[in-house]
């Protein structure tokens, strides 16, 4: 169980991560910045896994895009983020494309109205790298879905060790030290691998997508 000072700074870093998501909510859907051919590709690599009868949640789904997308495949979508701004935009977009079978909340990952065992799949696109504590987040990830239920996530691993890697990384750790930027993760691949399985999941399925600097590792596991 965390402290109250723990807790107490785990909330300050949400709100300032709430505002910086805020005030990135109304240039995210620019063309480049949502939706670009890696997203696509990330979105067909991830249809093969749900179901028609599919209950899925996109944690940290900014305004929608991929939620939206993979709407008319499955039974029902949750999209999750910490930015309101986003997720009002999300509505938005949803009403415009009368996507009755989404449902958009301000919230974070722990939320109690999210049910233990209720999900068939929880998609985590670009949001592991910025958690503030990823093995609980990984816990409560595995505690959301049903058994055998499915965790599909793309995460830029920034703690690949080469030297570009590392060039890009310092002024990434000192802009997040001071608090321009979230906490960041620098996890590797390999690091990321073993706090999935650490998490009671078996990896089904591990791709990187793109090269360095920056590599984004893409993995399905199932939960066991």
């Amino acid at each position: 169980m965390r402290s109250p000072a723990g807790l107490f700074k785990l909330q300050v870093q949400t709100m300032k991560s709430e505002a910086m998501w805020d005030q990135l909510a109304g240039n995210w859907d620019q063309p480049g910045v949502s939706l670009g051919e890696n997203d696509l590709r990330l979105i067909e690599k991830t249809r093969k896994y749900l179901a028609a009868s599919a209950v899925i949640l996109d944690y940290g789904c900014a305004t929608g895009s991929i939620a939206l997308e993979l709407a008319p495949t499955v039974k029902t979508v949750y999209g999750l983020d910490l930015s309101a701004r986003m997720i009002e935009l999300a509505r938005r977009k949803a009403d415009e494309r009368q996507a009755a079978n989404t449902n958009f909340m301000h919230a974070t990952i722990f939320d109690e109205r999210l049910e233990a065992a209720s999900l068939d799949a929880i998609l985590a696109f670009s949001v592991l790298h910025l958690t503030e504590a990823p093995a609980q987040v990984l816990a409560r990830i595995n505690h959301l879905l049903k058994p055998g239920g499915v965790f599909i996530s793309a995460t830029p691993c920034l703690g690949e060790k080469n030297l570009t890697s590392r060039l890009i990384n310092v002024p990434l750790m000192l802009l997040s030290k001071i608090g321009i930027l979230p906490p960041i993760n620098f996890f590797s691949g390999s690091q990321l691998a073993a706090a999935i399985t650490a998490a009671s999941f078996r990896l089904i399925e591990t791709e990187t997508l793109s090269g360095p600097p920056t590599s984004e590792c893409f993995f399905v596991a199932r939960k066991i």
